[in-house]
Order: structure tokens, then sequence, then C-alpha cells
């Protein structure tokens, strides 16, 4: 990733001041919690979607929206903003799950390339 998509994709004031804070053992333990339970998130909005259930789908795709703006994911959480007010037809909904799941690896390796650089 390039610097200028990396300072897009994440809220680098935020994790700088993290760092500056709690120390960057913390940050990580922080990042690394982010990506044991989002796949516990994907897999509960994925689980909206199969069961069509809007109400579902928007308190899940809350869920990873907050974990995503805690840990300074900037777009995604811009992403989960979008889909947690959706009121597309399911079909919709599974390509913007199938992107999701895209942009959540992207997102996780900028934060690993910006927390290599520290």
């Amino acid at each position: 990733m390039s610097e200028n998509t990396d300072l897009i994709q994440l809220d680098t004031e935020l994790l700088d001041s993290y760092i500056q804070s709690l120390g960057s053992v913390v940050v990580k333990q922080m990042f690394d919690l982010y990506c044991q339970q989002v796949v516990g998130y994907i897999e509960d909005i994925e689980h909206s979607l199969v069961h069509q259930n809007a109400k579902l789908w928007q308190e899940n795709c809350h869920k990873m929206k907050g974990a995503a703006g805690s840990i300074g994911l900037k777009a995604l959480h811009g992403r989960l903003k979008v889909m947690e007010k959706s009121t597309k037809d399911h079909a919709d909904k599974a390509e913007q799950l199938t992107a999701l799941k895209t942009h959540n690896s992207a997102a996780i390796a900028d934060f690993e390339h910006w927390f290599t650089r520290l």
C-alpha cells in the first residue's frame, strides 16, 4: 500500500495518540483482539443476510463498525456505516458483504504495514 492509501484507510491521528498514551504493546493487543473478533462479526452479518433479517443486519454492522472505528480502520468504519443503514435487497447486501470481506482484509494489512513502521 502507498503512504497516501494508508492515510485514507487508517485514522493515524487516533492510532498515534493510542501509541503515545497506551504504548505499542497495548495497541498491538487491541489489534489482535479485533482480528479475533472480526471473524465472528462477519459470520453474524452473513447469518443476518442468509436469514434476511434487516434488524440483525443493522445491529451486526453496527457492532463491527464500532470495532473497526476503535482500532482506527477509518475507511472500513465508513463502509460499515453505509452498510448499517442499507435498505437494499438481498442480492445487493450479498455484494456488500463480499466487498466488506475484501476491504476488511485490506484494512488489516494496512494496519499491519503501519504498525511495522513504528
